[in-house]
């Protein structure tokens, strides 16, 4: 198949779909507990250089417990999808977890501005970036859980954000067609924070999902931040509300509240006022310093955290705030 034009971007991880076929052909698949801390589960399933995928949607449903945990145990040079990266982009940039990007939507927290120290690392030439759409880094993760090396898509082409791109655009073997081939990216390790979960790992969200399907299917180790855990029994009772099967997972983690101060369908609405701490904080680099070490690496954990910044109180609230929107929508 002939390349017509390629960009320039690097790809920073290997798309050989044989080569990850071979490694996920050795991930256990008996039906065991999986049950662990964040902690363990970080210790044990990342390390420096991975290439990292964090699940969710903008705010919504991120594991802000596994992105504070990799800061906590200083992980480093690490490779990161910016796919709808809001505040856990931001919490990575604080500790320059990574310095190899597949851009998407970064730096960005939506309506509530700019993060200035994501910003800053950004501009700081530490970090290797490689530029992408939503839909490209979508596609390049469906390519994974596929077990294709490549997608053909129809976006992106004639673009600058092509000509920055790892892409390259192929003609059709069947009609000559000009497609953009996305590489498949298989992550060494992401995290998904879900509604629900069993001790197995088979898990069930509610709400957006956006790549989270084919993120699951795609990364060689997975870590599963739930806000409850459930009966097999339970998960047996209706299996198509299964979203992510067992076999994906390599930890189970109960976290409740493990996207605060993102947001969770159904169970709590963000904490706006700590986010517009955060980026007022940001612009003075000592009180920033300060800020980071009262709310993450002076925490025990996740839970911590939680009771540094208004504790069960302020989760109350913000149920009660999420079901409020809830009830105006319906």
């Amino acid at each position: 198949m002939d390349v017509i034009a390629q960009g320039s971007g690097k790809i920073f991880t290997d798309p050989d779909a044989d080569k990850a076929r071979a490694f996920f052909r050795t991930k256990n698949r008996k039906l065991e507990s999986k049950v662990m801390t964040v902690k363990e589960a970080v210790e044990k399933f990342t390390k420096n250089g991975d290439y990292l995928v964090l699940g969710g949607f903008g705010a919504n449903r991120i594991p802000a417990a596994v992105a504070h945990e990799l800061l906590r145990q200083g992980r480093k040079n690490m490779g990161f999808a910016g796919h709808t990266s809001t505040h856990d982009f931001q919490i990575l940039c604080a500790g320059e977890v990574f310095d190899k990007l597949d851009v998407a939507y970064i730096v960005g927290l939506e309506a509530r501005g700019l993060s200035p120290n994501a910003r800053k690392y950004m501009e700081s030439g530490k970090v290797d970036v490689s530029e992408w759409t939503n839909y490209s880094l979508s596609v390049r993760f469906k390519a994974a859980a596929a077990g294709v090396s490549f997608h053909p898509a129809r976006n992106v082409m004639g673009t600058d954000t092509f000509k920055f791109s790892g892409g390259k655009i192929i003609a059709c073997p069947f009609t000559g067609t000009k497609y953009i081939a996305q590489p498949a990216i298989y992550p060494d390790v992401a995290a998904i924070h879900v509604h629900e979960a069993d001790i197995y790992g088979n898990c069930r969200v509610r709400g957006i999902t956006v790549s989270d399907f084919d993120v699951a299917r795609a990364a060689k180790r997975l870590i599963i931040t739930c806000e409850r855990l459930i009966t097999n029994d339970e998960i047996r009772r209706d299996p198509s509300l299964t979203v992510i099967p067992y076999w994906c997972v390599d930890a189970v983690c109960e976290v409740p509240f493990g996207s605060y101060p993102g947001n969770m369908y159904g169970e709590y609405f963000s904490d706006e006022d700590h986010l517009r701490e955060w980026m007022k904080v940001e612009q003075d680099p000592d009180e920033f310093k300060k800020f980071l070490d009262k709310n993450i690496y002076s925490c025990k954990d996740h839970f911590d955290y939680i009771d540094r910044n208004g504790g069960m109180r302020k989760m109350q609230m913000l149920r009660q705030k999420e079901f409020m929107f809830i009830g105006a929508r319906s």
